[in-house]
């Protein structure tokens, strides 16, 4: 879906001589079809680089392409960003219309999409994320997780085959969280999206396929949920936290008692114990 060769990025600084490097010489390939999260501490560059992935940003070095398109060619920038769409971390920044439906067909309507599949794409847009119920209300009613998913379903009415989301859930409660991340699953399981979510939530991160760790603008760690919480002391040295369960599972192991320390789930601990 996505590979990245040798990508680096510099924000140019007006304080300091030299810029500053937000992505360093980063690899990365995304398969179609996985669910990949993105894990840093602020500042590791992990927002930079979904930016990247569909052209809001151009390396100054290395490549990008998605679906075998450069994002470095101007021609086919439109391309890219209808089959890589994004959401962002606010969706207050992102709802461009006074009524739930309107706002969903405003990415089709810029398509030039014909107004008879506009409608089919907005219906089944709102179902996905279970918002038809709401499709006449007015968004500033909606509370933040419902406006989240209207966010995720302008996306999806452009019918994109990746969507890339930078920390959605950062702004939310926790039953806004667990709303939007209910949504992100069904996209990639029975949707069959490609999904790229930038979080810092370790309950989030360990529901995907794949985890990429950034630090200092590099990929530090990469691997399974299992693979990468693993290595609880190396997670903490880059400034990040492991899922509460997996930390007490590496207590116990410390204290002489073995245990496996590649635990996820508060199931699998009571299973173990």
């Amino acid at each position: 879906m996505i590979e990245m060769k040798d990508v680096v990025f510099e924000y140019k600084s007006y304080m300091e001589e030299e810029n500053l490097i937000a992505v360093d010489h980063v690899n990365l390939t995304v398969k179609k079809g996985e669910f990949l999260v993105v894990l840093g501490h602020n500042g590791s560059g992990k927002s930079t680089l979904a930016k990247m992935m569909n052209g809001l940003l151009l390396p100054n070095s290395g490549d990008i392409s998605v679906l075998g398109m450069n994002t470095k060619n101007e021609e086919k920038i439109w391309d890219i960003r209808q089959k890589a769409g994004m959401v962002f971390q606010n969706p207050d920044n992102q709802i461009v219309a006074t009524i739930v439906e309107e706002d969903v067909a405003f990415g089709p309507e810029n398509q030039g999409i014909p107004s008879k599949e506009i409608r089919k794409r907005v219906d089944d847009a709102l179902e996905i994320v279970e918002m038809t119920s709401y499709k006449k209300h007015a968004p500033h009613l909606l509370s933040g997780g419902q406006k989240q998913r209207v966010a995720i379903a302008g996306i999806l009415a452009m019918n994109p085959d990746c969507i890339i989301f930078d920390e959605p859930t950062s702004m939310l409660d926790p039953s806004g969280r667990a709303e939007v991340m209910e949504t992100i699953k069904r996209l990639n399981k029975e949707q069959g999206k490609t999904i790229i979510l930038i979080t810092h939530y370790m309950d989030e991160a360990v529901q995907a396929d794949r985890i990429v760790v950034m630090s200092d603008g590099q990929l530090k760690i990469e691997g399974t949920p299992k693979e990468v919480f693993k290595e609880v002391e190396k997670i903490k040295e880059l400034g990040l936290d492991v899922p509460q369960v997996t930390e007490l599972a590496h207590e116990i192991q410390k204290s002489g008692i073995s245990i496996d320390e590649d635990i996820l789930s508060i199931e699998e601990l009571l299973n173990i114990l």
